[in-house]
This record gives C-alpha cells, sequence and structure tokens, in this order.
C-alpha cells in the first residue's frame, strides 16, 4: 500500500499536470522554466514561482528529485526562465545542501507557502543566468 507522502505526490501532481500547468502557461507575466525533455529532446515548460536575485534565479522544487524538470536538468543543465513575460538563458544547479526552508524565506510568500503545503521533498535550484 502507498505510503500517504506518494498519495500527496501522486494527487498534487495530476491535478498540477491536469489542470493548474496548462492554464498557467497561458498567463503571460507566469514565470516559466523551459528545460529539454531527457527523452524527447522537446522543450518542456513548467510553471514555478522563485525570485530573481542579481544575475541567479532561485526557486525550491516541490518534489525534488521526483520532478520531472529536476531529471530534466540532470540531463541538461542549460535552461531558460521567463520572468515578468522575458526569456533569460541559463545553466541550472540542483542544490541538494541547501537548506529549501530557509531558502522559502527569501522567495515569495504566496508560492512559497504553497510549495510548503504540498510539497514532499524539497530542493533548491540556482540558475545562473546568461
Amino acid at each position: 500500500m502507498p505510503g500517504s507522502a506518494d498519495l500527496k505526490y501522486r494527487a498534487v501532481t495530476a491535478l498540477q499536470r491536469h489542470v493548474v500547468n496548462p492554464v498557467q502557461r497561458r498567463m503571460p507575466l507566469q514565470t516559466l522554466l523551459e528545460t529539454t525533455g531527457r527523452v524527447s529532446g522537446l522543450p518542456r515548460r513548467t510553471p514555478l514561482g522563485g525570485r530573481r536575485i542579481g544575475d541567479s534565479f532561485w526557486l525550491v522544487s516541490e518534489h525534488g528529485e521526483k520532478s520531472q524538470y529536476i531529471r530534466n536538468i540532470r540531463v541538461d543543465p542549460r535552461v531558460r526562465v521567463r520572468i515578468r513575460g522575458r526569456w533569460h538563458t541559463g545553466t541550472a544547479h540542483v542544490l541538494p545542501g541547501d537548506d529549501p526552508h530557509a531558502r522559502l524565506r527569501t522567495l515569495p510568500r504566496l508560492n512559497s507557502a504553497a510549495v510548503r503545503a504540498l510539497g514532499t521533498g524539497l530542493l533548491t535550484v540556482r540558475v545562473d543566468l546568461d
């Protein structure tokens, strides 16, 4: 029998994949992370929250290593981030040594609250923008 964390992960990802993400991708000011699909090689766009600080964009993945975009970054760290409607290229770095709970306190409150509430394996990511 699956554990509660597994059920939570499956429920949240199904809702995001089929309802939330398709709507958010169309919102012009929604922040998006574009990775390259590790199998298909096609661009994959994921709505998310985070904050640009200097020449870096910081985010916390709510499902850590289970997130498809984290798995894509592990294969190809070159990404694009759409911030306030403008695309930026960069290189993503998964930071397992960073404290994701502390990091969330430096990121936008509403998104951070959702990540804390819905997350099952938090993981910090820094994108160094070109």
